[in-house]
């Protein structure tokens, strides 16, 4: 997973040089940290891993830290059929959130695209690269 999570990142990496935040740097020890910490899932495509997506449990959501998928495959439809299996695997699940590039606007146009809504809280990262809050809200109905 660490290798998938590497090239995934990787384009981020150089555009932002990034060295203190972004998955591709990473280290092993961090990785198996968070392994006991949230759920991660393979994003399959023909039997292949393109991809993974990790869920960590918070009070009231579940927060999508991070998604990830190879850049082959980014833009193609696959990441957003990947979140739309992973919210089904919850369906008790009012609220999502996740975090992602403000200057990034295909990844935020691809968070919208998928129903989540900017929080209004922005995170400073480094000069040039800032956080944007996203999150879903879901009505679920009982009975």
């Amino acid at each position: 997973m660490l290798a998938l999570q590497k090239q995934a990142f990787h384009a981020l990496l150089e555009k932002y040089q990034d060295y203190s935040t972004n998955p591709a740097v990473e280290p092993l020890a961090t990785m198996r940290r968070k392994l006991g910490e949230r759920d991660y899932y393979f994003i399959l495509l023909d039997g292949r891993e393109v991809g993974y997506i990790g869920v960590k449990h918070t009070e009231g959501s579940l927060h999508i830290t991070p998604i990830g998928l190879l850049p082959e495959y980014q833009g193609k439809g696959v990441g957003h059929q990947a979140l739309t299996l992973l919210e089904e695997l919850y369906p008790e699940n009012p609220r999502w959130s996740l975090g992602t590039i403000l200057q990034e606007p295909g990844l935020c146009r691809f968070y919208e695209s998928l129903g989540y809504r900017p929080t209004g809280e922005i995170t400073p990262i480094q000069p040039g690269i800032d956080e944007i809050g996203y999150e879903k809200i879901r009505h679920i109905q009982k009975g």
